[in-house]
């Protein structure tokens, strides 16, 4: 991904700065869903004079060009996912804990697909997200 990156900024005839690589390999190392706070932590833990500033960039750089995604899962906070290789996935967020598991189905693509076609309606994109309790907060 940090290669795909490089060409973006190639592409777009932007510099290729050290933190705005150390900024990605960051953020696609991360495996959750992150907010800006939260990675700017992350990143300053070895980079101390990185800012806000230069993280919200880079990440909107990111997701203009597709290698993140924004999230809103109702919490008031925006948080980034990177783009797994094992392509879409949905989610479902505890409203309590906020916990946020992730998970495919086949048969719910195969279903929204159907559904989209018999109304004659081309998809470019969706989100399923299920919001309720985990296991531990509905116990």
């Amino acid at each position: 991904m940090v290669e795909e990156f490089q060409k973006v900024l190639e592409s777009k005839g932007l510099k290729s700065t050290q933190q705005r690589h150390f900024i990605a390999e960051t953020f696609f190392k991360t495996n959750t869903h992150v907010s800006l706070d939260e990675l700017l932590k992350k990143v300053k833990r070895k980079t101390p004079n990185i800012g806000y500033a230069t993280v919200f960039r880079t990440m909107k750089l990111l997701t203009e060009t597709g290698l993140a995604m924004e999230r809103q899962f109702g919490d008031g906070q925006t948080r980034f996912e990177n783009l797994h290789q094992d392509g879409h996935h949905d989610h479902l967020i505890c409203i309590k804990c906020a916990k946020i598991v992730e998970f495919q189905n086949q048969m719910i693509e195969d279903l929204q697909a159907e559904t989209a076609k018999n109304f004659g309606f081309k998809v470019v994109r969706h989100k399923l997200e299920l919001y309720g309790y985990c296991a531990d907060c509905n116990s």
